[in-house]
């Protein structure tokens, strides 16, 4: 079968005739969710790098024993026109859903999902940030945080994705040079930087940050002094750790995601689309931060 694989950091994604994966619970992958962990890995900054060659993919739609699902890869691969999976980690997909919206599901409402519910607690009487609003995750987190009844403000960098950060539900959308004068009670943050350390000072008594990425840069550690005394509180999330220790927290979150998404309360954002070929453009376009919504591979 083909596969795209990544023989060195900093090498080319190049497909390849590599073995079928071994197991009985193999899906036939039709999209596979294209992360910035992906782009982390291929450069050597990831804090957990896998043994290389390596195949990329965390996140797959495709066809099993029959069935439109989506999955969770045994051992990463999704890259790859099959891939091994374990049966505890396959869903189905919902019958109004196509294999792309499947593959932009897994990471980007589950890293919105979990931290709105489990850690920023919101309510309908929340006003939540959401940090790099036109993204995956950040698309995932204005329509979740809608759900659940809050005021939402996102940020993005240009004019034209603020403009799509409303057209899928932000109440505002404003550049990252405009948010000296915000009141919030969450953040939800995946850009880190100085963007992390600007968004403290937003926060309102008992209000909360979530960090969960860093595309712009690595965090700056808050003053616990300066927490204590503002009554704000910083937590972060990391989905990847969640699944090992949680499996129950994040089975969970998928089901209740689930209904949402066949109830027509979400739907997965998906900007762009390439072929396994097209490995390498997907991640200098997520690189560059030109990107809307997720981006996705289609053996």
């Amino acid at each position: 079968m083909r596969a795209v694989v990544l023989h060195e950091v900093g090498g080319d994604l190049a497909v390849e005739d590599v073995p079928e994966p071994a197991g009985d619970h193999v899906l036939e992958v039709r999209a596979v969710g294209v992360n910035f962990a992906d782009t982390l890995i291929r450069r050597g900054f990831y804090p957990q790098m896998p043994e290389l060659p390596h195949v990329l993919g965390n996140e797959v739609a495709g066809d099993f024993d029959g069935r439109r699902v989506i999955a969770f890869p045994r051992a990463s691969g999704g890259y790859a026109e099959r891939v091994a999976v374990d049966s505890e980690w396959v869903f189905p997909l919902p019958d109004n859903a196509s294999y792309a919206g499947g593959a932009a599901f897994f990471t980007t409402y589950l890293t919105a999902h979990i931290p709105l519910t489990y850690q920023l607690h919101v309510t309908s009487t929340s006003v939540v940030l959401v940090h790099a609003g036109a993204g995956g995750v950040g698309t995932a987190a204005i329509q979740l945080a809608k759900n659940l009844g809050a005021r939402v403000i996102a940020t993005a960098s240009t004019e034209e994705k603020r403009a799509f950060a409303l057209s899928v539900g932000a109440d505002e959308a404003l550049g990252y040079d405009e948010l000296e004068n915000l009141q919030v009670d969450a953040v939800l943050d995946p850009v880190g930087g100085d963007v992390f350390t600007r968004s403290l000072a937003l926060l309102n008594p008992l209000g909360t940050i979530v960090a969960i990425g860093f595309i712009d840069g690595p965090w700056q550690d808050p003053s616990v002094q300066w927490l204590v005394g503002r009554n704000a509180t910083v937590a972060g999330f990391y989905l990847g750790r969640l699944i090992r220790l949680r499996p129950d927290i994040v089975r969970s979150a998928v089901r209740d995601l689930l209904e949402l998404w066949a109830a027509g309360r979400i739907d997965p954002v998906v900007g762009h689309r390439f072929p396994l070929e097209g490995a390498a453009d997907a991640h200098a376009l997520i690189e560059s931060r030109r990107h809307v919504g997720k981006v996705v591979l289609e053996p």
